[in-house]
Parts: C-alpha cells; sequence; structure tokens
C-alpha cells in the first residue's frame, strides 16, 4: 500500500523576495509548512510552520538548496528565472513575486528572454529594468500563492484517496 503524499511546502528565494510577510500569512491560513532560504541569516517570526534556512554565502547557495528539495507539490516563491526553471522542471509550482506563474509552457521563452537581456547589457545596451513593485503586484501574488496552495491540496486530496481504494 502506498503512503500518501507528503503536504506541501512552500520554498521562498528570500533575499530579494518583498512578500515575505504575505507568504508567512497565508500559510500559517493554510497550515503549510515554510522555508525562507536566504545566503546568511534572515529574520522570520517564530512560527512551528516557518523554518529559517542559511544555506551559505557561496554563489547560488541558496538556489541549489531549493532546487535540490522542490518538487511536484511544492511551491516556490522567486523572481530568479534560472531558479526557476529548475524547480518547474522538478515538478514545483513556481510564482514570482509579482503573481507570475512559471510553467512548463512559459519557462523556456523567459528565460530565452532573460539572456538576451543579460546579453544586451553586457554589451553595453541600456534596457531598463523591471518596472517597479506595487500593490497591484501584491494582490496578484496573494491570490496566486492562495490559488497555488488549493489547486495542490484538491490533487493530493484526490491522491489520498486512490491510495486508501
Amino acid at each position: 500500500m502506498k503512503s500518501p503524499p507528503a503536504p506541501p511546502r512552500i520554498y521562498v528565494d528570500a533575499d530579494a523576495c518583498p512578500v515575505k510577510d504575505e507568504i508567512y500569512r497565508v500559510a500559517v491560513r493554510h497550515c503549510v509548512p515554510v522555508s525562507v532560504v536566504a545566503g546568511n541569516f534572515i529574520r522570520v517570526p517564530q512560527d512551528p510552520l516557518i523554518e529559517r534556512v542559511a544555506a551559505g554565502a557561496g554563489m547560488d547557495a541558496a538556489d541549489n538548496w531549493i532546487a535540490e528539495r522542490a518538487g511536484d507539490g511544492d511551491i516556490v516563491v522567486t523572481a530568479d528565472i534560472p531558479l526557476a526553471s529548475r524547480c518547474v522542471k522538478a515538478g514545483a509550482d513556481v510564482i514570482a513575486p509579482n503573481g507570475k506563474p512559471f510553467t512548463e509552457e512559459s519557462i523556456g521563452m523567459t528565460l530565452a528572454v532573460r539572456n538576451l537581456m543579460t546579453d544586451l547589457r553586457s554589451a553595453g545596451e541600456i534596457t531598463g529594468g523591471p518596472r517597479s513593485f506595487g500593490p497591484r503586484d501584491r494582490s496578484a501574488f496573494l491570490s496566486a500563492l492562495d490559488q497555488a496552495i488549493r489547486r495542490i491540496q484538491r490533487r493530493r486530496a484526490g491522491q489520498a484517496a486512490t491510495v486508501k481504494d
């Protein structure tokens, strides 16, 4: 007999994440554990659902820690496109802080555009940056995170029912 699926977990690429407080609120409401991953120490609320992970100061240490653990039924919050690509390939739901989902269908083009913009900037082109983060982004993120949690919980409830049969 197969064991029921593990509960979903939210992995947060925390170093430059503008929606950490929102993640904590939604996670506590849904009783979903959170791993807040940063290169070094980062302050998190005292809550048994929220785990602080100092992945180390090495280049991409936090990204590697997340990518090695995130998988099907987990949620990753990141604006880092290469990390998003790795996590999507592992089966995780990946959401940018502005609420934009990274999916199998979109990640290839998103990664290609990111690489093109990096090449243009390194060649001296002025490409501008992303628009500033605002209240609409925060609202879109909250909605996307809540929907992702509910979708995963429904899917896992269906899997658990199948395991019992």
